[in-house]
């Protein structure tokens, strides 16, 4: 049974729901446009190229791309890494069932076109660190009025104090990504649009996905359930982990972005620890699922970028992966951005990696880790040695040390939540008897 949409389903104007559903795609796809896409999509997702054949093959499922306002910021920008406050890439997830068949409900019924994922991944410049920033579906957001119609390019009326999740149905992934740019502070010059099966796919192709649950998962609504303990959960059961709401944490959206999170960072150790980013076959069968449940912006469509940014991805250590909940408070009707969203922001703005503070709540993250992680250090330990009295003071007009230096941390403030990819973390359960 598909997940219930309430009134974010109702606050879209019928209108743009279908006219948006319906997008005509390019007439004249030029076969080496697609070639060059197939690529792109194949060093997204693997970090290198593949097999020629498997970007003449991934050719024929490419999607018209769309083209971003913000992607000017790239030209003459020679490779990633020379982006003036590091790459900001928008991950948008769609519950159009439209191509995805009836599991999700009837298509041509169910025509919402609703971004109930929205994901802002950033890559340090210096690419010592990466944050994702999960926004909840039903924030209330200002959309600015620089959008324009993605059927005929008409000019879109400025909103306020609508929810988040209705933005792809009024004017497009561009203007999701306006939004969050607004929001946040930072242009975003990639994005991505993936649907349903898309999500099942990849955790097909990567070989399921190992998440531990703490207390058990009942959803009738997405028909998920599962018992406390480790599941490796792959095609519609991982995609239904994902979607599911009303089976954790307090029922909410944000419930979700938790368990969305113990996923993800489960899905970074795995693709690190296993050599999936160096077996050619299951980098094809990525791309395959990719490239046939996605539409990129055109940004994403030049081989040489999608490798660099590939690569900058590949090497950073787990513990510098941070999935943060973009940090809001409960107003009538859903919630709104909190004043600790500042400190994100321009953590954000300044390309500054993200810290934890160790004293905060993380109840409604997650309720317990793994009992196989590694244990935290012992208290008892002796501690480092202390410094030598004796010692000369450090100057304080000496210039501080800069080759090699980590960047200063952002320490969030303590209502943040989240965890690193380093850690493992417990899916925070609820049973029919809860709800």
């Amino acid at each position: 049974m598909p997940e219930v949409q309430h009134s974010s389903r109702r606050s879209a104007k019928t209108p743009s729901l279908a006219r948006h559903g319906r997008l005509k795609k390019h007439a004249a796809w030029k076969t080496l446009l697609k070639v060059v896409s197939g690529v792109a999509a194949v060093a997204l997702v693997s970090g290198g190229a593949v097999a020629a054949y498997a970007a003449w093959d991934l050719a024929s499922t490419v999607q018209p791309t769309v083209k971003l306002e913000s992607e000017k910021v790239l030209e003459g920008v020679p490779d990633v890494g020379a982006i003036d406050g590091g790459v900001n890439l928008l991950v948008i997830g769609s519950d159009s069932r439209q191509g995805q068949g009836y599991g999700f409900g009837d298509p041509d019924e169910e025509t919402a076109v609703l971004n109930d994922v929205t994901m802002l991944m950033h890559i340090a410049q210096d690419h010592s660190h990466v944050e994702v920033i999960s926004f909840p579906r039903d924030m209330f957001v200002s959309v600015p009025g620089t959008c324009t119609d993605p059927n005929d390019g008409s000019e879109l009326s400025a909103l306020s104090s609508v929810k988040i999740n209705t933005v792809l149905a009024y004017g497009g992934m561009d203007c999701v990504v306006k939004t969050v740019e607004e929001l946040t502070g930072v242009t975003i010059p990639f994005a991505g649009i993936v649907q349903f099966m898309g999500v099942a796919g990849l955790s097909e192709a990567v070989g399921g996905v190992d998440v531990c649950v703490a207390e058990p998962i009942e959803d009738e609504y997405t028909g998920t359930f599962l018992d406390a303990g480790t599941h490796t959960l792959s095609g519609l059961p991982a995609l239904q982990f994902l979607r599911t709401r009303h089976g954790v944490g307090d029922g909410s959206d944000l419930g979700r972005i938790s368990n969305q999170q113990v996923f993800l960072s489960a899905l970074a150790r795995k693709l690190q620890s296993d050599g999936t980013l160096g077996d050619p076959v299951k980098l094809y069968s990525i791309a395959k699922a990719a490239l046939a449940n996605m539409q990129l912006s055109s940004s994403l469509t030049d081989p040489t970028r999608m490798i660099s940014i590939a690569k900058a991805m590949k090497d950073v250590d787990l513990s510098k992966i941070a999935f943060v909940q973009y940090p809001t408070g409960y107003t009538d009707g859903g919630v709104i951005p909190s004043d600790s969203a500042d400190a994100v922001n321009a953590a954000l703005q300044a390309d500054l990696p993200l810290g934890f503070d160790p004293n905060a709540d993380q109840t409604d993250f997650a309720s317990a880790t793994d009992p196989n992680a590694v244990p935290p250090a012992d208290p008892a330990a002796p501690a480092e040695a202390a410094a030598d009295p004796a010692a000369p003071a450090a100057d304080p007009a000496a210039p501080a040390p800069t080759e090699g230096a980590a960047p200063t941390v952002e320490t969030l403030p303590g209502d943040v939540t989240g965890q690193t990819a380093a850690e493992v973390r417990c899916s925070a359960g609820r049973t029919l008897d809860d709800q």
